[in-house]
This record gives C-alpha cells, sequence and structure tokens, in this order.
C-alpha cells in the first residue's frame, strides 16, 4: 500500500507540474527498477508493472500506432459530435485576440507576465484635455436642464464638443482627430458620465463602434481622407445602423438588403453600386446625423462582381441626405435624452466606393464588426459605469455621513454599512478592470472575450451600485431635481445594460461560449483540424491537439487536488501584502479549468444550447479575470496600506464568487456522478472561501463617510463642481465640515445633555456652551456653519404643481359636457 500510496504520490507531483509523458513515463519507471532494487517491490510484481506501464506509454510515443489506435477513431466521432457553425459564428469565435483570459484558462496563470504589463496612464496631452475641455464641459453642463427641459444637449455644449474636437478622440492627429489612448478615451468617458449620462453616450459613440472606427481600419485612403479629418471636427455627425426589429442580438439576422446593379449618381449613368433597403431602429445619433454606418446584406443576382449571388453582412457609408433616406422620430429612452431613433432606407443607390474598405470589403462586415466591437466594448460602457459607481460612491458616501436619524449619522448603522461597502468595493473592482482592460487594447489587443467581460460585469455592477445608493438616499434619490445626483443614472441603467450585446446573452453565450474556444489551449485546434475535413494533415493536427488536451486535463486534475489539500500555500506568488490572494486565484484557476475542460466533453455541442450552465462558467471565468485586475490595480497603486480594505473586499468577494458559481455548476450538471467527482476534485475539503464579514463591511463603509487620500483615489477622475453652490461641492465641503467638527460636536452634545429642550436652536445650544466654556467661540462658529451646511445639504427639490392642477384635484374645473 506505501509503495502504491508513492507511486500515485509522485504521478500527481508530476502532473502537477505538467510534465510531457517522455518525462513522466520514464521516471515511474525508474522508481519501479528502484523499489526492486530496495526490495521494496518483488520482481514479478514489478515486471508486471512495467508491462502495463508498456502497453500504457507506447501509444504515448508511437505516434502512427496512437493515431490509428485512438485519435483516428476519436476525430469520426468528434466530427459527427461538432454542432453545425455558420460562417456568422465562425467569424465571431475567431475575432478579436486573447490575452490574459488564455491564463486564466490554462490553470497556471502567469503573474509575472501580468505584473510587468505597464500600468495604465495618461500622457501629458489627455491629462491637460482633461484638466481643461473635460473639466470646462462639465461645468457648462446641467444634467436637469437636459433632461427635464430641453430634452436634448443645449446648443452650447454640442457646439463646444465639436470646438474641442470631443467626437475625434480616436482619430490620428493627422487627420486632425486627437489620437487618444483607450485609457485616455476611458478616462474622459468615465468624468462625463459622472456629470450627464446623455453628454457620456453622446460623446462615446462617435468614438465607439461607428464610422471613424471602421474607417481607421479598415476604410480606402480617399474614404480615411474625406471623412475623417470632417469626423474629427464635427462638421459630419456619424451614427452607426446595425439593429432593426428582426435583427437584435442575432444581428446575422437582419432583412437589411443590398443588390448589385447599374444606375445613375451624381449626373452620370451605368454606375456600378448598390441599391439598398433597410428599417433599422435603437440608433444613437441617428436623427441628428450626417452620415450613416449601415450593415446590410449584398446579394449580385446579375452575377456583376462575380459568380457568387450571396456575399454576404457588408458595410457602407451613406450621406443621410441621400434620395431614399428617411430619418424617423426619435425614440425616448427612459427618458435619458440622448439622441436615438429609427431610420429607413428605399431604393437607395449608391456607388460601389462607398462600402467601406471598397470593393474589398463586400462580404467582410460581420468580422469588421465584431473585431471593432472587441475593441469599442472595452472602453464605451466600462468607463460609463465606473463614472457612475465613482459618482455614488462620492456622493451617497458624503450624504450617508450628512443626513442623521436617531442623532447619528445614517451610515453608522450597520444595515446602511453593509450597502455602502458594497459601493465601494464594486467601484473598485470596476475601476481596476477598467484599467487593466484598456491597458490590453493599448497594447494592440483586440479582447474579444475580455471585453465582453468588462461590459457585462461592470454594468451589472453600476446596476448594484445605483440600487444600493438609491436604498441609503431614500427620499432624496426619488425626488428628482438638480439637487439628485442619483436619480437620473438610476433611469439610465437598462440602457447600458441593452446595448452593446445584452448582457443575458453576453453572459449566457458569449463570455464561455466565445472564450471556451478561444481560450482554451487545445479546443479551437481540434475544431479546426476536424472541420478541415479535406486536409491529410487534419489527422496529425487533430492527433497532437488530443493528446496535448489530454495532458493538460491530467495535470489540471493533478494541480486542483493538490492545491485544495494545501490550500494552494505551495503556489510560488508575488511577495506582497495580497500573496495570499494570487495563490487562491491561481488555485480557482486551476479548478475553472478543470470545470470548464469537463463539462466541454461531457455535453459537446449541447453546452452551446445548454445556457445556464455555460453562464455560471462565464461567471467563474469573469470573477477570476476582475479579481487579477484588482491585484493588478493594487500593484500599479503602489501597495498602499489604506486601500488594503478595498483589496481584501474585492478579492474575498471576487473569489466568493468564482466559488459559488463552480458549485452551482456541479450541483445542476445533467450526470450528477460527474458534478461529484468535480467537486471531490476541486473542493474536497469544502467551500473555503466567504464574502466579506462585518467587520471588513465596517472599515470599507467608514473610507467613504471620512476624506483621506484613499477616499480621494477611489473617487478619483469624476467632477466636483467649484461652484459653492453645485451639489457635489456642497457635499465635499460639508462632510470635511462635518468631520473637522466632530470632536466639538460630541463634546457639546455630552455636556449639555439633559440641560436644553429638544426644539432648542442651533444658536441657543452654541451659547449655552460657550457660557460654560465647554467650547470657545471660534469652535462654537465651526459647528454653526457645519450644521446649517448639514441642513441644506439634506434639502430635496420641490416644483409648483402644474396649472390647474389644484382646480383639478378640488373639482373647481368646469368639464364641458360630452354629446
Amino acid at each position: 500500500m506505501l509503495w502504491w500510496f508513492l507511486t500515485i504520490t509522485i504521478f500527481l507531483l508530476l502532473a502537477y507540474q505538467r510534465c510531457p509523458p517522455k518525462i513522466w513515463v520514464p521516471a515511474i519507471a525508474i522508481w519501479i527498477i528502484i523499489s526492486v532494487i530496495s526490495d521494496s517491490l518483488s520482481t514479478p510484481v514489478a515486471l508486471l508493472n512495467l508491462l502495463l506501464l508498456g502497453i500504457i506509454a507506447a501509444p504515448l510515443f508511437l505516434h502512427d500506432l496512437r493515431r490509428s489506435l485512438i485519435s483516428d477513431k476519436l476525430l469520426v466521432l468528434f466530427r459527427k459530435q461538432l454542432p453545425e457553425m455558420s460562417v456568422t459564428e465562425r467569424i465571431a469565435l475567431e475575432a478579436g485576440t486573447v490575452w490574459w483570459d488564455s491564463e486564466l484558462f490554462s490553470g497556471k496563470p502567469d503573474w509575472k507576465r501580468l505584473q510587468a504589463t505597464p500600468p495604465a496612464h495618461l500622457n501629458a496631452d489627455e491629462q491637460a484635455f482633461i484638466d481643461g475641455p473635460v473639466e470646462e464641459l462639465c461645468a457648462l453642463i446641467s444634467d436637469w436642464e437636459i433632461t427635464e427641459k430641453k430634452k436634448d444637449l443645449p446648443a452650447e455644449v454640442w457646439a463646444y464638443l465639436r470646438k474641442q474636437r470631443f467626437f475625434g478622440m480616436i482619430i490620428p492627429k493627422q487627420y486632425g482627430g486627437l489620437e487618444f489612448s483607450a485609457y485616455g478615451h476611458s478616462c474622459v468617458i468615465s468624468k462625463i458620465a459622472s456629470r450627464s449620462i446623455t453628454a457620456a453616450v453622446t460623446t462615446m459613440v462617435p468614438n465607439s463602434l461607428g464610422p471613424a472606427e471602421l474607417l481607421l481600419h479598415y476604410g480606402t485612403d480617399e474614404q480615411k481622407n474625406y471623412y475623417l479629418p470632417r469626423l474629427a471636427v464635427g462638421d459630419e455627425i456619424p451614427c452607426f445602423a446595425l439593429t432593426g426589429p428582426e435583427a437584435g442580438s442575432d444581428a446575422s439576422a437582419m432583412t437589411d438588403n443590398g443588390v448589385v446593379c447599374r444606375g445613375e449618381h451624381g449626373g452620370k449613368k451605368d454606375v456600378l453600386g448598390v441599391r439598398l433597403n433597410w428599417n433599422k431602429r435603437y440608433i444613437t445619433l441617428g436623427p441628428v446625423a450626417t452620415v450613416l454606418g449601415l450593415a446590410f446584406k449584398l446579394y449580385d443576382p446579375d452575377h456583376l462582381l462575380g459568380d457568387k449571388k450571396s456575399l454576404g453582412i457588408t458595410l457602407a457609408l451613406i450621406p443621410t441626405d441621400s434620395k431614399g433616406i428617411k430619418i424617423g422620430d426619435r425614440h425616448n429612452p427612459l427618458n435619458t435624452p440622448f439622441q436615438n431613433g429609427p431610420n429607413t432606407g428605399k431604393n437607395v443607390f449608391i456607388p460601389i466606393d462607398w462600402i467601406i474598405g471598397g470593393p474589398a470589403g463586400i462580404g467582410q462586415g460581420w468580422r469588421m464588426l465584431m473585431e471593432s466591437l472587441a475593441v469599442g466594448r472595452s472602453i464605451s460602457l466600462p468607463a460609463l459605469s465606473t463614472g457612475a459607481g465613482k459618482l455614488v460612491s462620492a456622493a451617497t458616501g458624503a450624504y450617508s455621513r450628512i443626513r442623521h436619524q436617531f442623532r447619528v449619522p445614517i451610515g453608522h448603522f450597520e444595515g446602511v454599512e453593509e450597502a455602502l461597502s458594497r459601493i465601494a468595493g464594486y467601484t473598485y473592482i470596476m475601476e481596476a478592470t477598467r484599467c487593466l482592460t484598456c491597458t490590453a487594447v493599448d497594447m494592440g489587443e483586440k479582447p474579444s472575450v475580455l471585453s465582453a467581460i468588462a461590459k457585462y460585469n461592470l454594468t451589472e455592477m453600476m446596476r448594484k451600485t445605483i440600487n444600493d445608493a438609491m436604498d441609503v438616499q431614500g427620499g432624496s434619490g426619488i425626488c428628482l431635481g438638480p439637487r439628485n445626483l442619483v436619480g437620473n443614472a438610476y433611469q439610465a441603467i437598462p440602457v447600458g445594460i441593452t446595448v452593446e450585446g445584452a448582457n443575458i446573452l453576453t453572459r449566457t453565450m458569449i463570455v464561455f461560449g466565445q472564450g471556451a474556444v478561444r481560450c482554451h489551449p487545445y479546443l479551437l485546434k481540434e475544431m479546426r483540424a476536424a472541420l478541415d475535413k479535406d486536409n491529410p494533415q487534419s489527422n496529425k493536427d487533430f492527433d497532437e491537439a488530443l493528446f496535448g488536451h489530454i495532458g493538460w486535463s491530467i495535470s489540471n486534475i493533478a494541480r486542483s487536488l493538490v492545491l485544495a489539500i494545501t490550500d494552494a500555500r505551495i503556489i510560488s506568488a508575488p511577495d506582497s501584502y495580497a500573496h495570499r490572494y494570487y495563490q487562491q486565484i491561481s488555485r480557482m484557476s486551476a479548478c475553472f479549468a478543470v470545470a470548464a475542460d469537463t463539462s466541454v466533453m461531457l455535453l459537446g455541442g449541447s453546452l452551446k444550447r445548454r445556457e445556464a450552465l455555460s453562464g455560471r462558467l462565464a461567471d467563474a471565468l469573469s470573477y477570476l479575470y476582475l479579481g487579477s485586475a484588482v491585484l493588478k490595480y493594487f500593484l500599479d497603486s503602489g501597495e498602499k496600506k489604506a486601500d488594503r480594505v478595498l483589496l481584501d473586499w474585492a478579492s474575498q468577494y471576487c473569489l466568493y464568487q468564482v466559488q459559488e458559481a463552480l458549485l452551482e455548476l456541479y450541483r445542476n450538471l445533467p450526470v450528477k456522478a460527474v458534478g461529484w467527482a468535480l467537486r471531490l476534485v476541486t473542493f474536497p475539503l469544502g467551500r473555503r472561501f466567504h464574502l466579506p464579514n462585518d467587520r471588513l463591511n465596517h472599515r470599507v463603509a467608514h473610507l467613504l463617510q471620512q476624506p483621506s487620500e484613499a477616499r480621494d483615489r477611489l473617487i478619483a477622475g469624476i467632477f466636483i463642481s467649484e461652484d459653492p453652490q453645485e451639489p457635489t461641492a456642497m457635499l465635499e465641503d460639508t462632510l470635511r465640515q462635518l468631520v473637522n467638527t466632530a470632536d466639538i460636536d460630541k463634546r457639546l452634545q455630552k455636556a449639555l445633555l439633559g440641560q436644553l429642550s429638544d426644539i432648542a436652536t442651533d444658536t441657543e445650544k452654541i451659547n449655552a456652551g460657550i457660557e460654560q466654556e465647554i467650547i470657545t467661540t471660534e469652535e462654537g462658529d465651526q459647528l454653526l456653519n457645519a450644521w446649517a451646511a448639514r441642513r441644506e445639504c439634506i434639502q430635496v427639490d420641490s416644483f409648483k404643481p402644474a396649472k390647474g392642477a389644484v382646480e383639478n384635484a378640488r373639482g373647481r374645473t368646469k368639464i364641458k359636457d360630452r354629446d
């Protein structure tokens, strides 16, 4: 028994280290021989073991034998099980690049690689733009006026956006743009979002998935030279029309079409072009756009371009004043009045060179969209979500210290502390994820999976953060008006949840569905070999991928078990305060790799339709990435001691979510025995991670209610007005005053307890304190100012009733008799 125990231990250690068969097979053979020499194993038994080892090892070393006995037969079965894949699905799967997501999928993330990634930073031009034009733009904006009065940005704001080239952040300087990095672009959007969602959406759309982004990567020189300078200065206002009544999340279902033909254009006859018909809706900036980016399916029934009739999804740029285009009325997206509406085209003829990329761009539209979406989705909505989270952290954190009930700040109640800790923790995670994802883009990555993770999780965290803020703010969050910093953001939450891929779809179909294929070290190789039926090399490619896959799977199973038993303490990890979190995320990465691989092998193509299961795998992968981002952000922020509470909260939350997602996956697998086996391998000692406890919640909540460098770092990058009458300035100033006078207030209240009536005025309390020499005159003045500021801060807006409302309610309005 001891011999077998030692043999299994050796095998597990070799598998843990991911040793290939050429190492572990000889190692076990040598171990058997040594056992004979040392008399710990009899010669007949040793010979039998060597024979068994030879039978197992022969296929591993003799490739031709291995293929004929194993991999060729499995390839036939694999091809039968592989689901049919449309062209659009294949393009979507192969779009973009993989980066840190592949490390997490490997089960053994290389932390040195992540730590070597440069920190997110602003260059001098970006910092100057944020400190200058962005600050001035935010000062120009009144979100209440935009939302409730004008239902649009004021003319002076539109003019300022054009003048300062806000619409040209991604356009190179050679075309008159600002040429900002992804991180710089993100910081601009995040700050504007802390002031106005409408202004942020208006700014981010021309810099996200749209004509400028598409032209930069796929446009002809003629298209770039004409449009990019005009887009940069706002002479052209762009929109991109993709979604229609029949094509929402499934954009490939669009019925919008174009037919290659010859027609008249610009006074010329017999021009080769496309006749278009379309019906689009939900198009942001559509009602005011001067140039329309259009996605459509292109057909060539007369074979003017070649033999194919169906040429695929194609993109074109069309001036909105072209004959046949009708710009519809505006939609009203939950009273968030950015310009958004439908448009249609009927028999719109365009020259062939209006197709993005010219004739070479025909049929390439879906690839263009998927690759561009991987970049745009990394920046805009994560930035907007983070800006909203930071605003809520500042405003609701301050309000919870300013607002008193039962003679204490409401932020001191444990129930409120729970909400505040979530607000701060989510905001820290959002900022960390925003920074890391933008850094990936700035490094040249097109992170299709990570961008989906960022978009889904950060918009969901924005939702949770604002919901918590509304609970804490109570009536002050409900009553809309210039003082309310939360209400409009609350109304706008579903907009971010819905656009750029609805969150339900993103979680259940994209994150893991695409991630499993792109990030898995072997699955995509196996699929390509299986699909390439006519290539003789495909059998060899499948064989190599298959046995690499088997070795990788065995290694991760061994690694998961060993790390679970040792609590991951044997992992080499960066030497810092966050050391244990690095180790635990590494452990959970191995567990995720085992769970994901087993699910794919167990369910095969049907996993595509088991969205509840793939959603749980998406959650596990998401929180591994978010947890990694938190560690990287803590490192890049200087690993400051005051930030440890935020690191602890965020890391514990992410690890808990990974654990729960995996355990729920095991519980719901269709083969119960597989779920039990996975739980035994990955969690043999049971649950090890928990949500942050009450003590940690208290410390994080306290951070939001106390001016400090840590709080300043958490909310950095939002707009705080210099106008003392503005709500952001009032809240921050009042918070400082109350904290600075807290000891004086406590001393006075304690000394005067029972001496004055409950209705005593502030002045009477201060005078009594001064007369009894409890406080000085200067301290009394400080307290009076702080109390006055507090009372002003907790006021809410009110408005006169509509004309005739009182008379109508009291029955004093004359009503004409109906015939």
